[in-house]
């Protein structure tokens, strides 16, 4: 399996910290404190600090080795994180409709191909609750093209997502990589469960 492989070496986004974006939105009060599902968690750099801030973490990755990592750095850091294996675009078969009051994505949706994304959407919406938030981190369009993910737009985003969420905004923002801090060009999208 592709992401398995993926976690064997050091890949670009696994940067041992947590998302300076999602730091900064649990700083605001945006981001806040309740059952949140870390969706594409990797090795759990976002879920623990949500965790450490107070917050019902569950994370979830299709890749196991980035769990097993996950749930050993969760242990050595002594925080409760749920990190379990499993597909994003089946969440049905694993969470209640509206267990969540938050989903979190960092980096999972631009790897999405265009049949998935719709999928995806509808598999957030059923795990949050009416009025839940929804807070996603991706590749930008803005970000030159070359190595890594597909770039996305802010009208993919918008086709998306609209048809189930109230869009609140969608910001350039930067994404840190291995290849230095903010060194990659992002969005930011904000948006509530309809």
């Amino acid at each position: 399996m592709y992401w398995n492989e993926a976690y064997k070496g050091k890949p670009p986004w696994d940067i041992d910290y947590p998302q300076p974006a999602f730091q900064a939105l649990i700083q605001s009060g945006e981001l806040k404190p309740g059952r949140v599902l870390d969706v594409g968690c990797g090795r759990g750099e976002n879920s623990i600090m949500l965790a450490k801030n107070g917050f019902d973490v569950t994370g979830i990755d299709i890749a196991e080795s980035a769990i097993a990592d996950a749930n050993a750095k969760a242990i050595e850091r002594h925080v409760k994180v749920n990190f379990i294996v499993g597909d994003v675009l089946r969440m049905d078969r694993l969470f209640a409709e509206g267990e969540f009051d938050t989903v979190i994505d960092s980096g999972l949706f631009h790897v999405m191909t265009d049949e998935e994304r719709p999928i995806f959407a509808r598999q957030i919406h059923r795990v949050l609750r009416t009025g839940g938030k929804y807070f996603m981190l991706c590749f930008s369009d803005k970000e030159p093209p070359g190595y890594g993910p597909r770039r996305v737009s802010k009208a993919e985003i918008e086709q998306t997502f609209t048809p189930f969420f109230n869009i609140i905004y969608i910001k350039d923002a930067t994404f840190d990589s291995l290849f230095g801090p903010g060194s990659r060009k992002a969005y930011l999208l904000s948006a509530v469960r309809k």
